[in-house]
């Protein structure tokens, strides 16, 4: 944010070479930071953080994605409620523009894992 002088808006996605790491790209987003009680602006931020990547994405030929827990930890979104968003995001995304993008959501607590794969039925 310093390099370009301002610093990027929550729910939108800029793309950047991976250099070193193991990909061609990387997607970065900027999730809302809840600092109270949830609102329904949080939500439709991070639906959007997660709908900008997917487009971002296709619009640059990348075939798969993986996405981090935005928002949650010290960002203060609510675990389960983030995932469902995330989860219903691909899902409608996926279904209403066809696309096959390959989406892996990669979790870092157990916690998460669970949640993750009760919305998955996995």
């Amino acid at each position: 944010m310093r390099a370009q002088n301002h610093p990027e808006p929550t729910g939108q996605a800029k793309i950047t070479p991976a250099y070193n790491l193991p990909s061609k790209y990387i997607l970065h987003t900027v999730g809302p930071i809840v600092g109270g009680r949830l609102t329904d602006t949080d939500r439709e931020l991070l639906r959007c953080s997660y709908l900008s990547c997917l487009k971002l994405g296709e619009e640059n030929g990348i075939k798969s994605i993986a996405f981090c827990c935005i928002s949650t930890g010290v960002f203060g979104f609510p675990q389960k409620e983030a995932a469902e968003i995330a989860v219903s995001t691909v899902r409608e995304y996926k279904k209403t523009t066809g696309s096959d993008i390959k989406v892996i959501f990669n979790v870092f607590k157990d916690e998460d894992l669970k949640i993750y794969r009760g919305l998955l039925g996995r």
